[in-house]
């Protein structure tokens, strides 16, 4: 593929918004339209002198030429639209989660080798700088035996963020807490680990009734199938604001802790003959929508995809391993008493 390549985006909100911000900030790429079922007089994209329709449906009929359908709409229209953008000869960007069932991933998955188009899977805490540290540490077995890993996620999600005319909190759209809230951490734990079985889970809504339809804390234990134990619990019932989400890993030549809001600071470090390096600053915690924390890194996913199409480079986040998040997920819910 050869010049710019031209995206479309559908969806306008907070993060779609930023897609369209770093598509436009990339030298080899191009926004060529937007999408989104609201009025675009209340959108507050004027800045953005491109094609504008209402449905993905009217755009890929439009004589508008594209590359790749950005898509960043409620995770309930994920992969039906990911599979009309491929159907018209586009490759995908999803943002996360790729699906609300391994059943439709796996279509989506079906829909591209069959019409041989990329399907990237939106996971942009995999580049912030202790993710890539982390990576090479386990990759390089510098930990040795994976003994344990233990990760919290406590956030709050209130009525400033589950507002009655929002998609979040209703089931089929929002998908519940781990798919919305968490399946970035979940992406982190497979990415280090692979995967993990023998899952028993107890989850619970102590003050979500009246915004959710769903839990809003859980205790999640299993095994890795590559052997070692883990539990993973979260909560989005934490007054006020975000207390962390954290990573710590216990392994048979010493043990490491990342924290934060969003596992973006090494707490602890302590390994047999080894020297932690200086890392890069790390983005600030997010605040409801605001263009911070792992938000932030969606410049990494615009230019991976450019990577991918101009230079043959690995998909960073591939559909496979969107499928599998949304596998554990799914896996984990059903564990639930």
């Amino acid at each position: 593929m050869k010049g710019k390549i031209k995206f479309a985006v559908v969806g306008c909100g907070h993060i779609g918004k930023r897609h369209a911000e770093m598509i436009g900030r990339n030298s080899e790429a191009v926004l060529v339209a937007l999408i989104d079922t609201k009025s675009k007089d209340l959108l507050n994209i004027e800045q953005y002198d491109v094609p504008f329709f209402n449905s993905i449906e009217s755009f890929l009929k439009s004589s508008v030429e594209t590359d790749v359908v950005t898509i960043a709409t409620p995770n309930g229209f994920h992969s039906a639209q990911a599979i009309l953008s491929l159907e018209a000869g586009n490759h995908v960007v999803v943002e996360k989660p790729l699906a609300l069932s391994r059943k439709d991933a796996e279509a989506v998955i079906f829909k591209s080798l069959n019409v041989s188009k990329q399907v990237f899977a939106v996971m942009q805490n995999r580049y912030s700088p202790p993710s890539v540290w982390i990576k090479k540490v386990i990759d390089q077995k510098l930990l040795g035996t994976i003994y344990s890993v233990h990760i919290n996620s406590f956030w709050n999600r209130d009525e400033r963020y589950y507002k009655k005319d929002s998609w979040h909190g209703n089931k089929e759209l929002d998908g519940g807490t781990l798919f919305t809230q968490f399946s970035h951490f979940i992406d982190i734990m497979y990415w280090l680990f692979g995967d993990i079985t023998n899952i028993k889970s107890v989850m619970r809504d102590f003050k979500h009734q009246n915004m959710t339809d769903f839990e809003d804390a859980g205790i999640v234990n299993f095994e890795f199938v590559n052997g070692g134990i883990g539990n993973f619990n979260f909560s989005t019932a934490v007054w006020d604001a975000n207390m962390e989400s954290s990573m710590t890993i216990i392994g048979e030549k010493g043990a490491v802790k990342i924290g934060g809001q969003y596992m973006n600071e090494v707490e602890y470090c302590h390994i047999e003959n080894y020297e932690m390096p200086v890392l890069e600053a790390t983005n600030p915690g997010n605040d409801y929508g605001a263009y911070k924390g792992s938000a932030q890194n969606h410049h990494f996913v615009v230019q991976n995809v450019i990577d991918v199409l101009h230079k043959n480079k690995a998909i960073s986040t591939n559909a496979l391993e969107g499928m599998k998040i949304v596998d554990i997920i799914e896996r984990i819910y059903q564990s639930s008493d």
